[in-house]
């Protein structure tokens, strides 16, 4: 047996046993526990922790081995753990991270706060490893069919919002006649528009983005997946110095939307990894074992070896089922 793999409970063992005088039973054993005509010996407790709990350590080890190779700390990280500490605390913990410990103790076995973000941090780590591989899987067809279909080059334009002036509390019909009053003012403003009025005066006076209305509805130039798909959709069906001559109905409210100009579209090469970036979460829906996969493959990219024969048929166990029931739930 390797035993040296399995460090967290080799600690586990001598905490057990202490660092002074440890009893010894006739077989030269340490003693865990004597009691009257029988006894525990440290190998049994190594035993029985071994079956149960080894695999588990073992993996977390490997992996934050691996992990922290691959993936150095860095600010972004930081940040993410801390603001999943807080938001722990409080929901959690109700205010309190001694509260939150003794919830975390049963739930992960984790007892100190130190614990906790290191609990967090190879979780997040994981997470990254799993991301890498989903993109890994994104294919060269597919990165070409999103470029020719979806990508553009970056429109300027300008726009105006009206929202329904509706409340918490209204009626359906109430808010039925908020939408109505909304899109009879969307239309009586491209009215205007067609008789000649300024867009810009209108926008600033009309409406109800605060972002863009000072400044005459004019919006930063935006290409695919910055603005909602119904006003992306409208803008590209423009022609430059063209407005919409219906409002155009979103979440937000009612746009009228002017197309200034555009750029040509960007190389494909200069759009590629953001491209990859929206694919890849596809494949993260998929294959409900991709979790299991992306970190499976990582460990034999490093030549990962277990020499324990029980340990190596809990893994191999532990990988089949694992994908299986993840696959079985979707």
């Amino acid at each position: 047996m390797k035993k040296k793999l399995l460090i967290s409970m080799t600690m586990v063992l001598f905490l057990v046993t202490g660092c002074g005088k440890v009893a010894k039973l006739e077989n030269g054993q340490d003693a865990v526990v004597t009691f009257k005509e029988n006894e525990i010996s440290v190998d049994n407790l190594y035993s029985e922790m071994k079956d149960r709990y080894a695999l588990s350590v073992l993996l977390d080890m490997i992996d934050e081995k691996i992990l922290n190779d691959k993936y150095k700390d860095d600010e972004e990280q930081k940040e993410s753990i801390e603001s999943q500490i807080e938001s722990m605390v409080q929901i959690y913990g109700r205010g309190s991270e001694a509260n939150l410990l003794q919830q975390t103790a049963s739930a992960y076995g984790v007892t100190t706060m130190d614990g906790l973000r290191d609990y967090l941090t190879l979780q997040y780590k994981r997470n990254l490893a799993v991301e890498d591989y989903a993109k890994t899987l994104v294919e060269d067809d597919e990165i070409q069919t999103y470029y020719d279909e979806k990508i553009f080059g970056d429109i300027s334009a300008k726009h105006i919002l009206i929202k329904p002036k509706t409340k918490d509390g209204m009626t359906a019909d109430e808010k039925t006649a908020a939408e109505e009053e909304a899109l009879k003012k969307a239309n009586d403003l491209i009215k205007k528009l067609d008789n000649g009025e300024d867009f810009e005066k209108l926008a600033k006076e009309n409406s109800d983005d605060e972002g863009t209305k000072e400044k005459g509805g004019v919006l930063d130039p935006f290409g695919h997946g910055s603005m909602v798909t119904e006003f992306e959709e409208a803008a590209l069906q423009l022609k430059d110095g063209e407005y919409t001559k219906e409002p155009v109905k979103s979440t937000y409210g009612y746009h009228i939307i002017l197309r200034v100009s555009q750029k040509e579209k960007p190389q494909l090469k200069t759009v590629r990894g953001n491209i990859i970036d929206d694919l890849y979460k596809d494949k993260m829906t998929e294959d409900k074992a991709i979790n299991i996969i992306a970190l499976e493959k990582l460990r034999e990219d490093y030549k990962i070896k277990i020499e324990d024969k029980n340990l190596k048929t809990q893994y191999e166990n532990y990988l089949t089922n694992s994908k299986n029931s993840a696959r079985e739930s979707d």
